[in-house]
Order: C-alpha cells, then structure tokens, then sequence
C-alpha cells in the first residue's frame, strides 16, 4: 500500500467509495465519473503502478481480476449484451491514477475501436 494513492486508501476503508466487491486479492469500485452506465474499477489490492511494472509473479493476480470483472459483468447484467474491459497505461494512454486497474464498462453500445 502507498499512502498517497487513493486507490490504496480506497482499500483500506481511509477513503469512501461504492465498492461492490472485495476479497483478500482485489476490490471493485463504481468509477466517480463514468464513462458508461456501468463504469466499475478493478484493482488489485497490492500497489502495483502499472502493466509495466508486472512480473511473472503476478500472472494469476491479473487472471484473478478478469474473474471478477466476469463476475461483476453477470451480476450487472452485461453477460448476453457484451462489455469492455481497459486497461489504461502511462499518461498518453488515459493512466491518472498510478495503480494498476481495470475499467468494466457496459450498459450501452460501445463505439468500435479504430486504428
């Protein structure tokens, strides 16, 4: 954990927010601004910065939190009308939080990704 992230402080119960799943390797939060109707994150609870800061060790971490963005997926709904999930790294990417998360996002027709 790193006291300044508020992702970690999130974790820890210091800092409020909806979240709708934890388990002792991740917690899932309703985004503050959300980009669909279901705009849920992710994340692991060990800080990790980014994709480029994984190793070899964290493999079934990331299995894991695709699991529970399946999870999650059903329990909103999502599973027949489809969902993305995004990982966004480094600052041209979208990445404004240095914690390693995904975003669930479902609800609504998502546009096709272009080149």
């Amino acid at each position: 954990m790193t006291s300044s992230c508020i992702f970690c402080k999130i974790i820890s119960g210091s800092q409020t927010a909806r979240i709708i799943y934890q388990d002792e390797y991740a917690t899932a939060f309703h985004d503050l601004f959300p980009h669909a109707p279901v705009h849920i994150l992710i994340v692991p609870n060990q800080h990790i910065n980014s994709v480029n800061q994984l190793t070899i060790d964290e493999k079934s971490l990331i299995g894991h939190l695709i699991l529970v963005a399946q999870k999650i997926a059903a329990e909103e709904g999502l599973t027949n009308s489809g969902y993305r999930l995004v990982i966004n790294t480094g600052a041209h990417a979208g990445q404004s939080v240095h914690h390693l998360h995904l975003h669930l996002l479902g609800g609504k027709q998502m546009p096709m990704m272009g080149d």
